[in-house]
């Protein structure tokens, strides 16, 4: 039997089981991990929000498995075949594809071949042939041909004994375990070309036109490429065993021995011997191994999944947490050429004040009119940052930004431009319609863009966090689990954050530990009906908001220049009596300990714990008094485009340019130079070092400099490497001499890896 599901979780994240089961605890009690992370730290033993997202999935995983061992274990029984050999080994089945190789021979289903032969007393002529291969398999079925049962004739009668063991060979255990493992281990993935007359129609799939690797080894993102191909018609998939591939016509392949040996079935000239041997054959290529294929092309897919989602997941977290450029008056441009360009003016605070559609573009050419308005704008509204979209007409629009800080220099005015993925979606979406009822759809997109600029995390918590577009395959992925891993990226980075219930939208609101979207709602109603909240405990008069509900969003709301300094913090009221005790001891006012470092330092933590608030508790509540309501994200940057550089064809091998990386996947990362396409940095490419994971070096919204490899406009591929120093030759990379660099031999497959890499990748991204 297994251990306890506390124990098999604490040996995966390697702490104690008492530290799961106390957080499995506060789970079940509707606790966030947001909240548990940060504010039961004591239960929990320090465990990190990375680990708790951990055990709150293999918890639903193991807790499921748990509930099919009940359900499996009492159909068994039902049937009165539940043996005590059987039910130990259910028990101790440790995962759902284990449990169900033992359910299989069990498990209802519609009447087969087999089942049809055993009806027809056929069971005892397989058992016989098996057991004796040195009886005639002729001889033995003439006995059991009956017209009444079926049997016309001693074919029959053979064939019915064949289906019968066919069945028992598929639905043992041990050996699916076997066969399983030796595919994972040994079969190759293969791709083709599904017809020839799809070679023009299928070019994104050239790479895998004529492809094989191992099954075991083949990389998230191409086993997505090649399902995809597949799935539109374009590639032919199977997997095969390589040493399968030469055979002598009639010697077995690796599967058919595996059969073979465990039934104890051989060619050694007795009279069964040819007939069992044909049908462990039959049921190796027409039964197991096609089940054993598609089992494990769902495995592949499924691991392919998790890492693409993982990936996204990354790269999410990673732009939710860019650095805000803070309360600054933001104009921002929605880029635009025969429609206009949008134009919204947000304060400080990111209040819309004005709004505009100018054409500066073909066809109408009004750069003078255009210019004169933002002008106006600008100086009206004591505008500091101008936010550009980078869709159609960005490298045009943000010439235009330029002309107009030339005009305005004392203004000191900055441009930046802002990825505007999911602005257009956000604009169509009932919640902009309820923020702006009277504002274009058009113009709402602008909105958006100055926003995201000065508070990327509020302004993108109303996207959807798929229509963002920083991850790839994420059409072809679960979509129920992509959607729960980016919802807790969400969670994750909000509560980090922390929000300011007096201007928080409803949106933002909704993502804070333990409120839903209806008591968001409310939030903003009680706040626009009473006026700003002075202090935490006024939320309690917010309707529904309940004793648990403010315990677990309480520590993660803040109150700007309210009543209680502490409310501004990171500081849950329910610790307030600690920081009382603090004020005791210091003979200080909280607004005077606030930033102290010097005497905060030297106050020993122990004074201070209680039955109640242990040391880490404490730690974190003088660290938070040190600095109240630090800000996580990293210092507001900015990346520069080249000038004359607009389009890909531009670009130029050796050209060395500054860019933003847009997203980073396996393979490398995709950086934004100010083309309209995104260039491609391959893993290989990222350092002069060995790079395993290519976020170990540059992450999403990171500024950095490229130097142009390769440029295919025709493909719209761009190659870039971040090894400035290296040499480009006739359009390629040239490796210097480095006691770094990757041995030949490595390199050779990652530049391989990366060409088919980046033929995916595109691919993917322009889908």
């Amino acid at each position: 039997m297994l251990p306890p599901i506390e124990h098999r979780i604490a040996q995966e994240l390697n702490c104690r089981p008492a530290q799961v089961a106390a957080t499995m605890a506060l789970l079940d009690e509707g606790a966030t991990v947001p909240f548990i992370a940060r504010y039961r730290k004591e239960a929990t033993g320090g465990l990190d929000d990375t680990q708790l997202r951990h055990l709150d999935e293999r918890l639903r995983y193991l807790r499921e498995l748990e509930d099919r061992r009940t359900a499996v274990i009492a159909s068994v029984q039902e049937q009165g075949k539940l043996t005590d050999e059987l039910q130990t080994a259910l028990l101790a089945a440790d995962n759902k594809q284990r449990l169900e190789d033992l359910y299989l021979p069990y498990k209802p289903k519609r009447r087969t071949r087999a089942q049809i032969a055993r009806e027809a007393g056929l069971a005892p002529l397989a058992e016989l042939l098996l057991a004796e291969p040195g009886r005639q398999p002729e001889a033995e079925a003439a006995s059991f041909v009956s017209e009444e049962k079926g049997v016309a004739d001693t074919k029959a009668a053979l064939d019915g004994a064949r289906h019968i063991l066919i069945e028992q060979f598929a639905e043992d255990a041990a050996l699916l375990h076997e066969l399983r493992e030796l595919l994972w281990q040994r079969a190759e993935l293969v791709a083709s070309l599904a017809d020839e007359s799809k070679r023009e129609a299928g070019a994104k799939y050239a790479d895998y036109f004529d492809h094989r690797e191992p099954l075991h080894r083949a990389p998230s993102h191409r086993v997505l490429a090649v399902l995809r191909g597949r799935n539109e018609g374009m590639l032919n998939f199977t997997l095969a065993l390589p040493e399968d591939a030469d055979l002598p016509a009639g010697k077995p392949g690796a599967g058919e021995t595996r059969i073979a040996a465990r039934f104890n079935i051989r060619d050694a000239s007795r009279p069964a011997d040819r007939w069992l041997m044909d049908t462990v054959r039959l049921a190796w290529r027409a039964k197991i191994f096609l089940t054993l294929e598609v089992e494990l092309t769902n495995r592949i897919r499924e691991s392919a999944e998790t890492e693409a989602i993982k990936i996204f997941a990354s790269n999410l977290k990673d732009l939710l947490l860019a650095a805000p450029a803070g309360p600054r008056a933001t104009l921002g441009l929605d880029p635009g050429l025969r429609t206009g360009v949008k134009v919204a003016v947000t304060d400080k605070t990111g209040k819309v004040v004005a709004t505009d559609t100018i054409y500066p573009h073909v066809p109408r050419n009004d750069w003078d009119g255009s210019l004169h308005r933002l002008n106006r704008l600008v100086t009206q509204h004591g505008v500091e940052l101008i936010a550009i979209g980078n869709g159609t007409a960005s490298r045009e629009t943000d010439k235009l930004a330029a002309d107009l800080i030339k005009q305005l220099p004392e203004r000191k005015l900055q441009k930046i431009v802002v990825s505007e993925a999911g602005a257009s979606v956000y604009s169509a979406s009932e919640l902009a319609a309820r923020e702006f009822p009277d504002l274009d759809v058009s113009l709402r997109g602008a909105v958006s863009i100055a926003r995201r600029l000065q508070d990327p995390l509020a302004e993108l918590v109303k996207i959807d966090p798929k229509a963002i577009g920083v991850g790839q395959y994420q059409h072809d992925v679960n979509q129920g689990e992509l959607a729960r891993t980016l919802d807790a990226v969400v969670e994750d980075c909000v509560n980090a954050v922390g929000v300011d219930v007096n201007t928080a939208s409803s949106a933002l609101l909704a993502r804070v530990s333990g409120l839903s979207a209806t008591l968001a709602s409310n939030i903003v109603a009680h706040r626009d009906a009473h006026g700003a909240f002075s202090d935490r405990m006024a939320l309690k008069a917010v309707p529904r908001l309940g004793e648990k509900t403010f315990e677990l969003a309480a520590g993660f709301l803040r109150i700007m220049n309210g009543s209680n300094p502490l409310d501004a913090s990171a500081v849950h009221p329910e610790a307030y009596p600690v920081v009382e005790k603090i004020i005791v001891k210091t003979r200080r006012e909280v607004k005077s300990l606030l930033g102290d470092s010097g005497l905060l330092k030297q106050l020993n933590a122990t004074e201070f714990t209680d039955e109640r608030f242990g040391l880490p508790t404490v730690r974190d509540i003088l660290s938070e008094l040190d600095k109240p309501g630090r800000d996580p994200r990293p210092e507001f940057k900015t990346a520069t485009f080249q000038d004359g550089v607009e389009d890909i064809k531009d670009l130029l091998p050796g050209m060395v340019l500054e860019g933003v990386v847009s997203n980073v996947a396996a393979f490398g990362a995709f950086v934004d130079i100010g083309v309209h396409q995104d260039g491609l940095v391959h893993v290989s490419a990222l350092a002069s070092k060995f790079v395993k994971d290519p976020r170990d070096v540059v992450k999403a919204g990171d500024v950095v400099k490229v130097k142009v490899v390769e440029v295919d406009v025709k493909r719209q591929r761009i190659a870039l490497t971040m090894r400035l120093d290296d040499p480009i030759e006739g359009g390629s990379l040239t490796r210097s001499a480095n006691p770094a660099t990757p041995r030949p031999d490595r390199q050779a497959k990652a530049q391989q890896s990366g060409n088919t890499a980046m033929a995916a990748a595109f691919a993917a991204l322009k889908k």
